[in-house]
């Protein structure tokens, strides 16, 4: 009973191994797409988190048909060989029917602001991770959004480089420093090229970039002047002090003569005579006593 079992195990497990070779290889499942800032396929393609904006009727319309889904816009076999395998006009598509739409030249698609010089946060959605390489470029000062998108609108180097980035809350996450010179439309390009299956990745997210803001320089106020102290120093010259209040009653002025009224003058003359009458008397008086006492000495003569 036991063999029989085994056998019939054995038949079914070399059907199945016998039907799987009669298919053809089955696709890598390794899907990813920008969310941060938004891709033109996370915003747009099946599944997408804004398929009734403008700009994405308007490339459903072009595409002649649904949408591939959002994390599947990727191509087999490029090997790093992208400007060969991509054509000009195609790189948001990736050449792929499924996204077609997404190549179109238009100014409205979701947009992302940022500042020239600031530091740019990616969140790339690995919905199956695989370990690869991100290669994300920024269009050259003067990009054209209404000129289908060209290899030769990217700058030549990428701004960021990363290979196998560690998979966060679903997501892998990396940050980019954006140039100074740069304002105005531009497309953020990312490319992952997967080291783990056969395929690479392509997606376009579009960006305002402003001018930073002008530095401001704070308003310096001059130094205040020390106050003179009240001890002078070695060698200084005390400056002159101003008067302060009325010059007080009775006191003669510097400079100023003293003027008394006609009446008032002649009651001076009046005391100043009679302070002399007085002063005469007194020096008769004191005169007729002294002669008196000097005859009185003569008549008694000299004692024995």
């Amino acid at each position: 009973m036991i063999s029989v079992r085994r056998t019939a195990a054995l038949a079914v497990a070399g059907g199945i191994a016998a039907a799987v070779t009669m298919f053809p290889a089955l696709p890598a499942l390794a899907h990813g797409s920008p969310t941060l800032p938004i891709s033109r396929t996370a915003a747009c393609a099946s599944e997408g988190t804004e398929p009734d904006l403008p700009a994405c009727q308007a490339a459903l319309a072009a595409n002649g048909g649904r949408f591939g889904r959002f994390d599947n816009l990727r191509v087999p076999n490029v090997n790093g060989n992208d400007q060969d395998v991509i054509p000009d006009g195609r790189l948001c598509s990736g050449n792929l029917p499924d996204f077609r739409g997404l190549d179109l030249a238009r100014t409205d698609w979701p947009t992302t602001k940022m500042t020239a010089g600031s530091t740019l946060s990616i969140r790339y959605v690995g919905t199956i991770p695989h370990a690869g390489t991100f290669r994300v470029y920024l269009t050259k000062q003067g990009y054209d959004p209404k000129q289908p998108l060209g290899w030769g609108d990217l700058a030549a180097k990428p701004i960021l480089t990363v290979t196998d980035p560690p998979l966060t809350d679903g997501s892998y996450r990396m940050r980019a420093k954006l140039p100074k010179d740069r304002t105005g439309k531009h497309v953020l390009y990312v490319v992952w090229q997967t080291s783990s299956t056969p395929d690479t990745y392509y997606s376009c997210s579009d960006l305002q970039i402003k001018a930073p803001a002008p530095a401001v320089v704070a308003a310096t106020k001059p130094a205040a002047t020390p106050k003179a102290s009240r001890s002078a120093e070695p060698g200084a010259v005390a400056a002159p002090q101003e008067a302060v209040g009325p010059t007080a009653a009775g006191a003669s002025e510097p400079g100023r003569e003293s003027w008394l009224s006609p009446a008032a003058a002649e009651a001076q003359d009046r005391v100043n005579l009679g302070h002399q009458i007085i002063v005469a008397t007194l020096i008769v008086i004191v005169g007729v006593a002294a002669g008196a006492g000097f005859q009185r000495l003569r008549r008694r003569g000299p004692r024995a």
